[in-house]
């Protein structure tokens, strides 16, 4: 099956709205307004969120900003797969969010499920349509053991039923929004996705999409998406690695990566958004931000100038696989 893509995703950069559902620390409504209105400011006009960012603050505060832009000049993208029901005894502090929506977070990847969140989102978003719409985790990092039968669960459901708002036009482009590539390889040979939105696995740290999603991707006329560029954190400064303490070996791996930087006089932030967005199949990178400075820095660091020689050393190093396409900017 070939998939029909009835979207092209601007890039090179897109704006991830995880932070503005209050991501481990509140963001107030006031900056996030200013996060959004920067990026757009800036000329991003691809914009993902999800039900899952805050419990729906993610996506009504996008949907506060982006309603009184021009609809047909940006791509908006969330997700389903999680529904949101309405409690008002939930702590302050869900899943690494704090102060979200009063919502309870149910899984539910089935057709019915995956109309549903579609619905709830578009009312709180305060839109009349969603371009891209990912199934969001369903993985092995947020299921465990049973992450096939939830993938099982999630084909035989919300695949067919996004298949069927595609064709219907209700929205233009489906696929997944996880961490792992397995289950992106699964859906190409499963079903018919668009593009992907893959977090961590293209960095300059994991490099494991390289040799198995990304050649599939390209032989099936699918996107990437690249999220989680800086690995959450560790390569642009900070010291955690997928959301947790990095090991070791990781920190040493981006101080070498940094050091050669430095010898080119390059960011570790360019080099790491620049690395990500050079395979043929990626469409756009999504890098968080919680400020309108984080924003402007991303565009900033995504069209520095580096010199070829700093990728051709990163691979005569060993710190990056000899054949990954090198940026041209």
């Amino acid at each position: 099956m070939q998939p029909t893509s009835g979207v092209t995703i601007p890039g090179p950069i897109g704006f991830g709205g995880a932070p503005l559902g209050n991501l481990f620390s509140p963001v107030s409504e006031e900056l996030a307004a200013q996060t959004i209105s920067a990026a757009w400011k800036s000329g991003v006009r691809y914009f993902d969120t999800a039900p899952f960012y805050g419990t729906g603050l993610s996506e009504r505060r996008l949907g506060q900003i982006l309603r009184e832009l021009p609809r047909q000049e940006f791509v908006l993208s969330t997700k389903v797969g999680r529904i949101l029901v309405p409690d008002d005894s939930v702590p302050s502090a869900q899943n690494g969010y704090v102060f979200g929506l009063p919502f309870r977070v149910e899984y539910d990847y089935s057709s019915d499920g995956a109309y549903r969140s579609i619905e709830d989102s578009l009312e709180r978003l305060g839109m009349d349509r969603i371009d891209v719409v990912y199934i969001h985790d369903v993985a092995e990092d947020t299921h465990g053991p049973d992450w096939k039968t939830q993938y099982r669960t999630a084909m035989d459901g919300a695949a067919r039923a996004l298949s069927d708002l595609r064709a219907q036009g209700v929205i233009r482009s489906w696929g997944l929004g996880v961490n792992r590539v397995e289950p992106c390889i699964r859906a190409l040979i499963d079903s018919d996705p668009d593009v992907f939105l893959l977090a961590g696995r293209y960095t300059l740290l994991d490099t494991s999409a390289l040799d198995s999603l990304i050649p599939a991707c390209e032989q099936r006329g699918a996107k990437l998406v690249v999220g989680g560029p800086y690995n959450s954190g560790l390569l642009a400064g900070g010291t955690t690695f997928e959301y947790s303490t990095a090991p070791v070996e990781m920190v040493e791996k981006a101080a070498l990566i940094g050091a050669r930087c430095a010898q080119f006089g390059v960011s570790l932030k360019a080099a790491a958004l620049q690395f990500c967005s050079a395979p043929e199949a990626v469409c756009a990178v999504i890098a968080g931000a919680r400020n309108p400075d984080e924003v402007c820095e991303n565009v900033k660091e995504m069209s520095a100038q580096i010199p070829a020689d700093l990728w051709r050393m990163l691979k005569a190093d060993g710190l990056i696989p000899a054949h990954a396409p090198e940026p041209i900017r």
